[in-house]
């Protein structure tokens, strides 16, 4: 049995969150037969149900706080510094202090670092063995952001692009082994051997997300977290250009838009055609109504979860050929690929209109996923990885 101490810069619990959902079921698949030790930030005060919700897989939990004034304050530091406002926002010299002094005691076989967030905290231990999950590169996340950001926010972002890029490249070699959760994400990471980086992608709990036979309240679903950027632009995408051309053909068709965090612009879409539901008892509530699912995500890194979820509970997805890079589905075969407003109508019309084609994408899609994003294969993959 090995100890392992695991390092992420938001407590993993409740699932609201794509890097959430990664760690937490991480951690849970990590903890067969291992001793995990959990070090997490987060903004708020961990409540018991967080506690309990990681306790089952944690010999230990540490959780320390930087609040939203502490952030606050990181992100004018630093501007002035050579660091991404994505590291320094996380950052505390006494947090530091506090987990390295916590990694002397515990004295763990290894260490996961979970994000670039969290690697100032443990980038100097050169006497411990580290593993960094990159898990998506946020340059060219962020780099897409920019060119289409508004004119006060574009210098801070390029600024923000540039030193991402630069950071990427340098903690690469403070890292015994790395991981990151697609290939697409890995050819964007500026180091020469960029290619020793694994790849782990996301899986799927299918305890969780599987088929339902339940009415279908919905024709169309976009979901995701609301606070996120591109999910907000996707969503008002799908309901401003896609829709509207859908009801030339298929005047009654809806929309759901479900996601936490849904900011007034996104609120406001909301008609007789468009839903915005910001809370399900479970989000695979939002998917067994709907018939399907959209993802036309015009900045994507990292992998969509939402997709792979939806295909297994064999609900078809039209996506846009950025959202579908890191999972590889035949185009046709496990889903249809679109890239503007009339490939997506024209999608939509082909399969709600086809049951023969419907049932044949959903039930290829369901096989797919079974076959390709098992959390039990990538978890042990992960482990082999951290622990050679």
């Amino acid at each position: 049995m090995a100890k392992i101490a695991v390092l992420t810069s938001r407590f993993p619990f409740p699932l609201e969150k794509g890097d959430k959902l990664r760690i937490f079921n991480q951690v849970k698949g990590l903890s067969v037969g291992n001793e995990i030790h959990l070090i997490a930030l987060d903004e708020k005060i961990i409540t018991a149900e967080q506690r309990e919700a990681l306790e089952p897989f944690c010999k230990s939990i540490h959780v320390f706080q930087v609040s939203k004034m502490r952030q606050l304050m990181n992100i004018s530091s630093a501007l002035f510094e050579n660091v991404p406002l994505q590291v320094g926002i996380y950052y505390s010299r006494a947090i530091h202090i506090k987990i390295k002094k916590l990694l002397a005691g515990l004295q763990p076989d290894a260490v996961y670092c979970h994000l670039i967030r969290m690697s100032e905290y443990v980038r100097d231990e050169k006497h411990l063995k580290k593993t960094i999950d990159y898990m998506d590169a946020f340059s060219i996340g962020m780099k897409r952001r920019a060119q289409i950001s508004n004119i006060l926010l574009k210098p801070v972002l390029h600024l923000e692009h540039k030193r991402l890029v630069q950071y990427e490249r340098n903690i690469f070699d403070d890292f015994e082994q790395k991981v990151i959760i697609s290939s697409q994400d890995r050819e964007a990471i500026g180091h020469p051997d960029k290619n020793k980086i694994h790849i782990i992608p996301n899986g799927v709990d299918f305890n969780q997300f599987f088929p339902e036979e339940k009415e279908k309240k919905y024709d169309l679903l976009f979901t995701g977290n609301m606070g996120y950027p591109p999910n907000i632009e996707s969503a008002h995408y799908a309901a401003t250009k896609i829709l509207p051309l859908i009801h030339r053909t298929h005047p009654q068709a809806t929309l759901l838009i479900a996601g936490v965090d849904a900011p007034a612009r996104i609120r406001k879409l909301r008609s007789d055609r468009i839903f915005v539901i910001e809370k399900f008892n479970h989000i695979r509530d939002a998917f067994a109504a709907s018939k399907i699912m959209l993802a036309p995500m015009l900045i994507s890194i990292g992998l969509q979860n939402k997709i792979i979820q939806a295909m297994a509970m064999k609900i078809p997805c039209i996506v846009s050929s950025l959202a579908n890079n890191a999972i590889h589905a035949g185009h046709q075969k496990e889903i249809i690929e679109a890239n503007s407003p009339a490939d997506f109508a024209a999608a939509y019309a082909e399969l709600i209109e086809n049951d023969e084609k419907y049932n044949s994408i959903r039930e290829k899609a369901f096989e797919f996923v079974r076959n390709n994003f098992d959390w039990k294969i990538q978890n042990e993959k992960l482990e082999t990885i951290i622990l050679s």
